[in-house]
């Protein structure tokens, strides 16, 4: 599964000489309705065959052609995305069965091309839901569009309520602490295992749906640790088929996300101006990534940019500087350099946002970061 711990990995290797393919396919049907994916990947690859120098041609022709062979056989694996990172020379090779659609792209470079899988692990968040009433519980994970239920709680001697008449009317109050007691004690038990799936999954956001009754009841036994992880509740029933469920939660999703990034943004530019622990504009933010000071990097996501790198030390420049200022090694043109800077970025432990909504941003300096000191 695609995680951030693989792409830091990922972002450390180095080429030694060789080249990475990074290949991107929208194989999503419902733009691919007769398998046109097929037709779009042998253009890419005949596109960039005939682009590249044939020097590296002559590397990376087995990559295309695993490539091209993938695509054609393994239909069935296919999502909405796929990804294929891979260089033969160096016996590299991942692939990414994703539930979310990629743009379409072809890179060949001296390191592979993640640019896009960081933005679509910003995107797309792992969360929980927790589904509870009285006596149930059901809990889901959603990642990168797609939506897992691992789990069920189901207490069925917490005792419902009776409306009869006679004795039983009078020992109605007592009866009502005897249910509120299991009740309890059931909710009890889903936040416990709640609590250690929470761990045991590294999972950072939570959503609680049910009855109002019931999600106030949960919200009220969650651990403060767990409870500031909530960012919101759906009201459901216990029995909605997962991709109802799905549907619900979306826009609540999008909705939080977009606040987060505009909260991110307003706090870089302001913090940046006032030069308090942030910095703005790209020439700035690659000195800060020099000297390992980046804590979150902040960059458009749909964001170009060309630069030059060295080959001895990996400092990354703008502008092309001969030699490379640090060690004085053979500093090389480059496509993407915003890209670089997020996989060093990544490299550093730093966390690397990329926006979806980027205007206010590009306006104030194109990229910029938060500082650890």
């Amino acid at each position: 599964m695609l995680s951030r711990s693989e792409l830091k990995e990922i972002s450390s290797l180095e080429s030694k000489g060789g080249w990475y393919v990074s290949f991107y396919l929208n194989v999503d049907p419902v733009f691919n309705r007769r398998g046109d994916f097929i037709v779009h990947a042998k253009n890419m690859v005949k596109e960039k065959m005939d682009s590249l120098d044939k020097a590296v041609l002559k590397t990376v022709r087995a990559d295309f052609e695993k490539i091209d062979a993938y695509v054609l056989s393994n239909k069935r694996l296919f999502k909405r995305g796929l990804v294929l990172l891979c260089s033969g020379r160096g016996g590299f090779w991942r692939e990414y069965h994703l539930g979310v659609p990629v743009r379409n792209e072809l890179v060949v470079d001296r390191m592979p091309y993640i640019k896009p899988l960081l933005d679509v692990l910003d995107t797309h968040e792992r969360y929980v839901i927790l589904l509870v009433d009285k006596e149930s519980a059901r809990i889901m994970v959603v990642h990168l569009g797609e939506i897992v239920e691992y789990g069920e709680v189901h207490t069925p001697d917490v005792p419902g309520k009776h409306k009869k008449g006679g004795w039983f009317a009078l020992s109605q109050n007592k009866y009502e602490r005897h249910t509120e007691v299991h009740v309890t004690l059931h909710l009890k038990d889903v936040i416990d295992r709640l609590n250690s799936f929470m761990v045991g999954e590294h999972i950072g956001r939570i959503m609680v749906g049910g009855s109002d009754e019931a999600v106030s009841m949960a919200k009220g036994m969650l651990h403060a640790s767990v409870l500031e992880k909530v960012i919101g509740s759906i009201n459901i029933e216990m029995f909605a088929r997962t991709d109802e469920v799905l549907k619900k939660v979306e826009s609540l999703v999008a909705s939080f996300e977009k606040k987060q990034e505009e909260t991110l943004v307003e706090t870089v530019i302001t913090k940046a101006r006032k030069n308090e622990g942030a910095v703005l504009g790209l020439d700035d933010v690659l000195n800060a990534l020099q000297e390992q000071r980046v804590m979150t990097l902040v960059v458009p996501g749909d964001y170009k940019m060309e630069g030059h790198m060295c080959r001895s030390c990996g400092s990354l420049s703008r502008q092309e500087i001969q030699p490379c200022p640090y060690c004085k090694g053979d500093m090389v043109p480059v496509d993407d350099i915003i890209s670089l800077a997020g996989q060093r970025a990544l490299q550093q432990g730093a966390g690397v946002e990329f926006l979806t909504e980027s205007t206010r941003l590009l306006d104030a300096g194109t990229v910029g970061a938060l500082l650890r000191f």
